[in-house]
């Protein structure tokens, strides 16, 4: 059989397009910014990561430009060998400082940060679990490991409890969870999953991609929000949501990253993050350390977002974050509340699965630090109208 005959039987996203409904790939033509130019026309942005809002920030882009004039546009190279910059080993001290972790590491990537932190730790004979909604890129780490992985229900404790009474005593476990959900932006139950990871001699780490910048103290994340600094072994996080750039990194014990820095096929084998990449994350870190008042302006407008969506009459799912889950349940149903937002100026993420379990697709709105209360209004009006209109 021809490999490529796989082509032709999956005619998804062609069926969406001719429905009109397909809600992928739109083209930003202006900055990330809380309004927005696509395609033409003003969209209000309730679909970006960009908590903070810092992509616009004149301090950030600045130190990007410098950056690109000083050091050019790329490191030819991996971390290992010729890609390291002072600016790299800067940003790694800034965030492990911030983070009141001993050492950081970058990677290029969110992505790779979780594929090359959990295939390092995780070896032959080795354990680890995972919450059932954890990110895509924890799933593949996990895959790119040696060790087994075993997941249990979503934040229910006592599965993973009855997870944990299976695994052998013998064996190395890693319990892996996000700290922010980043579909239903719930909060990962933290203090028992250390109590847990204590009680079966596990160490614990977590994903803080939706995490950093949005809760915890200053917006230092799920552990500091659970004041759990000193029992969470291993913080990974990425630069390209409250940071405004791209990269990840894994923050952890000294020890912890000069294992992984020297076993870690996805850091070893992969160029490093460019210098206007690291010098905008860190430019955007000290925005962070110096103006906390951003994330109280984020918890602000969510909670506001919230309010005026329940008073319109819209169930969303509870949550302390700027991630506004919307549950839509059906796939076609998504597809088709989202492209009316669209074409009515609210831009939102459609998230089905596998993003999301079956039955559970939803609209994902989140929400930036620069948002105001009167473009909330005027994005809640629209998207009551349309959920009122396709019920």
């Amino acid at each position: 059989m021809d490999l490529f005959k796989k082509f032709e039987s999956d005619t998804r996203a062609k069926e969406l397009r001719e429905a009109g409904i397909y809600p992928y790939f739109h083209a930003l033509q202006t900055k990330q910014d809380t309004e927005v130019m696509m395609e033409g026309k003003r969209r209000i942005m309730l679909g970006s990561n960009n908590y903070l809002g810092l992509t616009t920030n004149e301090n950030v882009i600045n130190a990007g430009i410098e950056a690109f004039r000083k050091y050019g546009s790329g490191c030819s190279g991996s971390r290992f060998l010729n890609g390291t910059l002072q600016l790299h080993l800067d940003l790694e001290e800034e965030l492990a400082k911030f983070l009141r972790k001993e050492a950081v590491m970058t990677f290029s990537t969110g992505f790779q940060s979780n594929l090359g932190i959990i295939s390092a730790l995780v070896g032959r004979g080795d354990y680890v679990v995972c919450d059932k909604e954890n990110h895509a890129s924890i799933y593949d780490g996990c895959k790119l490991s040696y060790g087994k992985m075993v997941r249990y229900e979503h934040n229910d404790m006592a599965d993973l409890e009855e997870v944990l009474k299976t695994i052998p005593g013998s064996a190395g476990i890693l319990i892996v969870t996000d700290g922010v959900f980043s579909m239903g932006g719930d909060i990962a139950n933290l203090p028992e999953i250390c109590r847990l990871a204590k009680k079966y001699g596990a160490r614990v780490m977590v994903d803080d991609a939706h995490g950093l910048g949005v809760i915890g103290e200053g917006g230092r994340g799920t552990a500091s929000y659970y004041g759990l600094e000193d029992q969470v072994d291993i913080y990974m996080g990425t630069f390209s949501k409250s940071l405004a750039s791209l990269g990840g990194y894994m923050a952890a014990s000294a020890d912890a990253v000069e294992y992984v820095r020297h076993n870690s096929r996805p850091f070893i084998f992969s160029a490093s993050i460019t210098p206007a990449s690291c010098a905008s994350a860190l430019a955007a870190l000290k925005e962070l350390e110096t103006h906390p008042e951003l994330v109280e302006n984020l918890a602000h407008i969510s909670e506001y977002m919230r309010a005026a969506l329940k008073a319109k009459g819209v169930k969303i799912r509870e949550s302390k974050t700027p991630i506004i889950p919307i549950y839509t349940y059906e796939m076609f149903r998504t597809f088709k509340i989202a492209a009316r937002l669209y074409d009515e100026g609210v831009y939102a993420n459609s998230s089905v699965p596998p993003a999301t379990a079956q039955h559970e697709c939803l609209i994902r709105t989140s929400l930036m630090a620069t948002h105001t209360e009167a473009l909330v209004d005027e994005a809640v009006d629209i998207i009551a109208r349309v959920l009122e209109e396709e019920n």
